[in-house]
């Protein structure tokens, strides 16, 4: 497991305590594979899995993989075959072109992390106001359906665990109640915890659907090793892109100081960039269902 960093005032001196913005009832979150189980209870989103565990609904050749044969679709391959086979031994003449291998399907919860820029801006107070609204908005939503929320801020010299995955609403409010902004920019630290997050929650549930939302203006100033700020966050901002974890980036930066710094992190990341004048809870919310509803099955 990734050590949260205790939390307190200690973790950022003398910061601003941001209170948590408006939450509202939400809609459901639905991804496309939802719709065939929208009446069924459990987890939201199906997604194909290798294991033997798991629907079957479908089948494919197996190529030389015996090791989950659909026998239905075995029989059904090799039928149209028999009447020129040999019988002599046998009522049903099976060649290996013939087999077929079952493809199951796993309900999948989603992970929506979130990682946001505490460094002190004009526009930090809003930026965590609006992301405290969505968690508590998508912990509503995603309940009964397993789903879980978590929250990662970044300042100072270092990122910090406010919120561990959770589908928790009381965990959340507990833990959301007084997050210190202000400080310096350490936006490699932050994308290097996230990583580390997503890719623990994706070895203890392999079948988990990560979604990384990331609030930031794209500057750094702070690294973790020798490289340049800007240089070392996009190179861990690349690693999202090479393990396909799914990436959102909404650019806080005022449109009129906008360098494209947020831009240029998303391309790295293999994500979208979107920027938000007016950042607020709903509006954070949607961008975030919207990503759901737009995944595709493994």
């Amino acid at each position: 497991m990734i050590p949260a960093t205790p939390q307190s005032d200690q973790w950022w001196e003398g910061g601003e305590h941001v209170e948590v913005g408006a939450s509202f009832q939400s809609r459901r979150l639905d991804t496309p594979l939802d719709r065939l189980t929208r009446s069924t209870a459990g987890r939201r989103s199906e997604t194909r899995t290798t294991r033997k565990r798991g629907r079957y609904v479908q089948a494919k050749p197996a190529n030389g993989d015996v090791s989950d044969l659909a026998f239905d679709a075995t029989m059904r391959a090799a039928a149209p075959h028999q009447t020129q086979r040999d019988h002599s031994e046998v009522a049903l003449a099976l060649h290996s072109s013939d087999l077929q291998k079952k493809i199951r399907v796993r309900r999948a919860s989603n992970l929506v992390l979130f990682l946001v820029d505490a460094s002190w801006s004009m526009a930090v107070a809003e930026r965590m106001e609006a992301t405290k609204g969505a968690i508590f908005s998508l912990l509503t939503d995603a309940y009964q359906r397993r789903d879980r929320v978590g929250l990662i801020v970044f300042q100072k010299n270092s990122a910090t665990m406010v919120l561990p995955p959770t589908n928790s609403v009381d965990l959340a409010r507990k833990a959301l109640v007084d997050i210190p902004v202000g400080g310096k920019t350490p936006l490699a630290a932050g994308l290097s915890m996230a990583l580390q997050v997503v890719l623990q929650e994706k070895r203890t549930h392999p079948d988990v659907m990560p979604l990384l939302i990331v609030l930031t203006d794209g500057a750094g100033n702070v690294s973790l090793t020798d490289l340049p700020p800007q240089q070392e966050a996009y190179r861990i901002a690349e690693l999202f892109r090479d393990q396909h974890i799914r990436s959102v980036v909404i650019n806080m930066e005022h449109a009129a100081f906008d360098q494209g710094l947020a831009q240029q992190l998303a391309d790295c990341m293999g994500a979208p960039c979107y920027t938000h004048s007016q950042l607020k809870a709903e509006i954070l919310y949607r961008t975030v269902r919207n990503q759901l509803e737009a995944a595709q099955p493994a």
